[in-house]
């Protein structure tokens, strides 16, 4: 069960296979317990982008054991925050949410080089978003 006081973040990618398991893999990891972090999408593939699992290995994240979900309306309608990974994907839309659209180049079909871009460029707002959502006194 989600908790009202805390924070919940849903990051929404078409096959919930590259940026959005990157998104969420940098997410849980700077924010830790203080924000409930979801990815998903509206066609998910079979597994994780090897490149993606590779590229955040290289910053001593571990996403191999992730799985693509599917996006739902419940989903959408827990998370206080929605963030497209400029794909184009579209989510139902609950008002009172706060709805964000990172474009961002897809890692499908590239290589890990081409991925560490990508990767640095998610981290980065990945941080911007903890300093926003997560007060500096955690106390």
């Amino acid at each position: 069960m989600s908790d009202p006081r805390k924070p919940s973040v849903l990051f929404v990618c078409v096959h919930n296979a590259g940026r959005s398991q990157m998104a969420a893999a940098f997410l849980t990891h700077l924010a830790g317990d203080h924000i409930e972090v979801r990815s998903a999408g509206s066609a998910p593939a079979e597994h994780v982008n090897p490149a993606v699992v590779e590229a955040m290995a290289e910053v001593g994240i571990d996403i191999a054991a992730e799985i693509p979900k599917v996006l739902t309306a419940e989903a959408v309608q827990t998370s206080n925050v929605v963030i497209t990974m400029g794909c184009g994907d579209a989510c139902p839309y609950f008002p009172g949410k706060t709805y964000l659209d990172w474009k961002l180049d897809d890692p499908a079909g590239q290589g890990v080089a081409a991925v560490r871009p990508i990767r640095d460029e998610i981290r980065g707002r990945v941080q911007n978003l903890v300093s926003e959502l997560v007060p500096e006194d955690r106390s």
